[in-house]
C-alpha cells in the first residue's frame, strides 16, 4: 500500500498533444494508444499514433510512435482514433485513415509486439464506406465484432485471422430507445455522434460513444449481446473543456475500472490540440456508468515506484518543457531539456533507511548542465545534485553519478534541470542505490 494516496496528473502526457486514447492490458501492464495532434495545428493535422504505459496508473511511459501514415501506401492523410486487439499472439491494429482515393476507411496494421513496429497487413482498407473510429471486441464465443461509424454505425464479424471479415456490412438502427435523442438536427435524431467504444462486463455489453457535436459528452447504451437490443443509459461524461470533441476509452485494470478521454487541458490546447486524461469510477450494482467530472487530479496511484531498478528517464506524472525522442540506446529518452524544465515521478518508494547514491545515463553536444534531485517540488527538499559535462555529441552516452542524502520514504520525486541556454543534455535512464 502507498504510505500515502498519491494523485495522478492530467492530462497523463505533456510532451506533446494526445488524442483519442485505447487502452489495452498485456502481462499485467496498461497501455494507451493514442492519436498526435502536431504542434501549432489549427484544423486536424494527424499523422501518426504513439503508445504510453503503465503499471501505476501515475507514471507513464513513453514508447515513441509505433504507426504512422507512411505505414500505408495507400493513405495520404488522417491518422484519426484506432484500437490495438491481441489475439493468438499477434496485435493488431484498427485505424481510420484517408485513403487515396479521398474517402475515409478502416486499415489494419499487424506485430509481434504490442509495441511494433506495426505494419499495414493487408495493403489497402478493410472496409470502406467514409467513416471513422473502429472498435473492436473479441466475443466469449471466440467471434470478432468490429465497430465504426460517424455519422452511421456499422459493424461487421471479423474472421479468425483479424484481416478479413464474413457476411456484410450490418447498419445499426439508430432509434431514440438506443441511442436518445438529440434536439435540433432531424437528420441525427439520436445523440450517436462517433467514437463507438465497444466492451461487454460481467454479461453486459457496453456501448460508450462522443455524442452530440458540437461539443461532444460521451454516453453510452447497453445491451443483453454485442450486437443489442440497445437501450440508452445516458450522460457518462458532459461537454467541457477546450476541446469540441471527446473519445472513450474504458477498462478495468488492478481491480479499478477507468475511464480515458481527451481535453484541450495543455497550454495553447483547443479542438485541434488535446491531450488524453483519465478518471477512476465505480459502476453501479445495477451495472450502470455515474457520471464522471474530468479533473485535474486523476486517479490514484496503484502501487510506489522502485527507485532501486533502472527507470526509464521518459516514465513520469509531468514532464515540463522537456520532450522524447528515439534513443540511440534503444527504446526512447527524454530530450531538448533546457535551463529550468523538470520532470516529477509520482510515489517513489526510497524506504526508511533511503537512497545513498544516484546514477543517470545521459548525453550531450551542449555545454551540459546540472540534475537538482528534489522531493516534493520543484523547489522542494534538494537531496543531490548531479553534473552532466558534454560527451561530444548527442549520441554519446555516459553514466554520471552523485551522493543522495536524505531520501526516505515514499516521496514525489523532482529532476530539476538546470544550465546555460539550449538543450542541456539528453536524459536515458536512471537509479538509485
Amino acid at each position: 500500500m502507498l504510505a500515502s494516496v498519491a494523485k495522478a496528473d492530467n492530462p497523463i502526457v505533456q510532451a506533446i498533444y494526445t488524442t483519442d486514447p485505447a487502452p489495452v492490458i498485456v502481462d499485467d501492464r496498461l497501455y494507451v494508444f493514442t492519436g498526435h495532434d502536431e504542434d501549432g495545428a489549427t484544423t486536424y493535422d494527424m499523422r501518426d499514433w504513439h503508445v504510453y504505459s503503465t503499471t501505476d496508473m501515475a507514471n507513464w511511459q513513453d514508447h515513441g510512435s509505433p504507426l504512422s501514415l507512411e505505414d500505408f501506401s495507400w493513405a495520404d492523410a488522417n491518422a484519426w482514433a484506432g484500437q490495438v486487439v491481441e489475439r493468438n499472439g499477434k496485435f493488431y491494429y484498427y485505424v481510420p485513415v484517408r485513403h487515396n482515393t479521398g474517402a475515409m476507411a478502416i486499415g489494419v496494421a499487424v506485430a509481434d509486439d504490442i509495441l511494433g513496429p506495426y505494419k499495414d497487413a493487408i495493403g489497402g482498407p478493410l472496409v470502406e464506406n467514409n467513416e471513422i473510429d473502429p472498435s473492436v471486441w473479441i466475443d466469449s464465443d471466440g467471434q470478432a465484432y468490429l465497430y465504426w461509424g460517424n455519422p452511421n454505425l456499422s459493424y461487421v464479424k471479423l474472421n479468425e485471422d483479424m484481416l478479413t471479415y464474413s457476411g456484410d456490412v450490418v447498419n445499426v438502427e439508430l432509434t431514440t430507445d438506443g441511442f436518445g435523442s438529440r434536439d435540433g438536427n432531424p437528420d441525427r435524431p439520436t445523440t450517436f455522434e462517433e467514437g463507438p467504444w465497444i466492451y461487454e462486463r460481467d454479461g453486459t455489453y457496453y456501448l460508450v460513444y462522443a455524442a452530440n457535436c458540437c461539443s461532444e459528452d460521451i454516453r453510452y447504451s447497453t445491451g443483453p449481446s454485442i450486437t443489442g437490443p440497445w437501450t440508452y443509459k445516458g450522460v457518462i461524461m458532459p461537454a467541457g473543456g477546450k476541446s469540441f470533441t471527446n473519445h472513450p476509452g474504458v477498462i478495468d485494470y488492478k481491480d479499478r475500472s477507468y475511464f480515458f478521454y481527451h481535453t484541450g487541458a495543455l497550454p495553447n490546447g483547443s479542438g485541434y490540440q488535446r491531450s488524453v486524461a483519465v478518471e477512476s469510477f465505480e459502476y453501479g450494482s445495477d451495472g450502470s456508468i455515474p457520471e464522471i467530472a474530468m479533473t485535474d487530479d486523476g486517479p490514484e496511484q496503484v502501487e510506489e515506484l522502485d527507485p532501486y531498478t533502472q527507470q526509464e528517464a521518459e516514465t513520469m506524472a509531468w514532464g515540463q518543457g522537456v520532450k522524447t525522442e528515439t534513443c540511440s540506446e534503444g527504446g526512447m529518452a527524454v530530450s531538448f531539456i533546457e535551463n529550468g524544465d523538470y520532470i516529477k515521478v509520482r510515489g517513489v518508494a526510497f524506504g526508511d533507511e533511503g537512497a545513498s547514491s544516484f546514477s543517470a545515463r545521459v548525453s550531450s553536444g551542449g555545454s551540459g548542465g546540472d540534475i537538482e534531485i528534489r522531493l516534493g517540488g520543484t523547489d522542494g527538499t534538494l537531496v543531490g545534485t548531479c553534473s552532466v559535462s558534454s560527451t561530444g555529441d548527442w549520441s554519446t552516452w555516459e553514466t554520471v553519478e552523485c551522493d543522495v542524502d536524505g531520501a526516505t520514504g515514499t516521496q514525489d520525486l523532482y529532476f530539476v534541470f538546470t544550465g546555460g541556454s539550449g538543450s542541456l543534455f539528453n536524459f536515458n535512464w536512471w537509479q538509485f542505490s
